[in-house]
Protein backbone atom coordinates (compact mmCIF):
# COMPACT_ATOMS: atom_id res chain seq x y z
CA UNK A 1 0.00 0.00 0.00
CA UNK A 2 1.70 3.27 -0.43
CA UNK A 3 2.14 5.59 2.01
CA UNK A 4 -0.25 8.70 0.89
CA UNK A 5 -3.18 5.73 0.85
CA UNK A 6 -1.95 4.69 4.01
CA UNK A 7 -2.06 8.26 6.10
CA UNK A 8 -5.07 8.66 4.66
CA UNK A 9 -6.38 5.41 6.11
CA UNK A 10 -5.24 6.19 9.59
CA UNK A 11 -7.22 9.53 9.28
CA UNK A 12 -9.89 9.52 12.10
CA UNK A 13 -11.61 12.24 10.80
CA UNK A 14 -11.88 10.73 7.27
CA UNK A 15 -16.06 10.24 5.87
CA UNK A 16 -17.83 7.36 7.36
CA UNK A 17 -21.31 5.57 6.41
CA UNK A 18 -23.35 3.76 8.03
CA UNK A 19 -23.45 -0.35 6.76
CA UNK A 20 -26.40 -2.81 8.29
CA UNK A 21 -25.34 -6.69 7.96
CA UNK A 22 -27.24 -8.65 9.37
CA UNK A 23 -24.97 -12.01 11.21
CA UNK A 24 -25.99 -14.45 13.46
CA UNK A 25 -27.11 -14.11 16.83
CA UNK A 26 -24.35 -16.59 18.00
CA UNK A 27 -21.70 -14.79 15.99
CA UNK A 28 -22.24 -11.08 17.68
CA UNK A 29 -22.31 -12.81 21.09
CA UNK A 30 -18.94 -14.34 20.47
CA UNK A 31 -17.80 -10.82 18.93
CA UNK A 32 -19.33 -9.15 22.16
CA UNK A 33 -17.77 -12.17 24.29
CA UNK A 34 -13.91 -11.50 23.13
CA UNK A 35 -13.92 -7.83 22.35
CA UNK A 36 -12.89 -6.48 25.68
CA UNK A 37 -10.18 -9.56 25.92
CA UNK A 38 -8.57 -8.23 22.86
CA UNK A 39 -8.85 -5.06 24.37
CA UNK A 40 -11.38 -3.21 22.32
CA UNK A 41 -14.51 -1.30 23.52
CA UNK A 42 -17.39 -3.32 22.20
CA UNK A 43 -18.26 -5.39 19.54
CA UNK A 44 -18.37 -3.14 16.68
CA UNK A 45 -14.58 -2.01 16.89
CA UNK A 46 -13.80 -5.43 16.45
CA UNK A 47 -15.89 -5.81 13.23
CA UNK A 48 -14.55 -2.68 11.92
CA UNK A 49 -10.82 -4.40 12.87
CA UNK A 50 -11.71 -7.22 10.76
CA UNK A 51 -12.31 -5.94 7.93
CA UNK A 52 -10.18 -3.88 7.36
CA UNK A 53 -7.87 -6.32 8.06
CA UNK A 54 -9.43 -8.52 5.58
CA UNK A 55 -9.73 -5.55 3.14
CA UNK A 56 -5.90 -4.79 3.87
CA UNK A 57 -4.50 -8.11 3.22
CA UNK A 58 -6.73 -8.24 0.03
CA UNK A 59 -5.60 -5.07 -1.47
CA UNK A 60 -1.91 -5.93 -0.54
CA UNK A 61 -2.60 -9.51 -2.38
CA UNK A 62 -4.15 -8.20 -5.77
CA UNK A 63 -1.53 -4.84 -5.68
CA UNK A 64 1.49 -7.64 -5.67
CA UNK A 65 -0.12 -9.55 -8.55
CA UNK A 66 -0.93 -6.75 -10.57
CA UNK A 67 2.84 -6.32 -10.04
CA UNK A 68 4.01 -9.88 -10.71
CA UNK A 69 1.98 -9.69 -14.16
CA UNK A 70 3.45 -6.45 -15.00
CA UNK A 71 6.53 -8.35 -14.59
CA UNK A 72 5.91 -11.03 -16.08
CA UNK A 73 4.71 -9.53 -19.50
Amino acid sequence: MKIETLRKRLDKDRPMTSVTIRMPEDVIEDLKRIAPKLGFSGYQPLIRAYVGQGLREDLERLENDAVTELINS
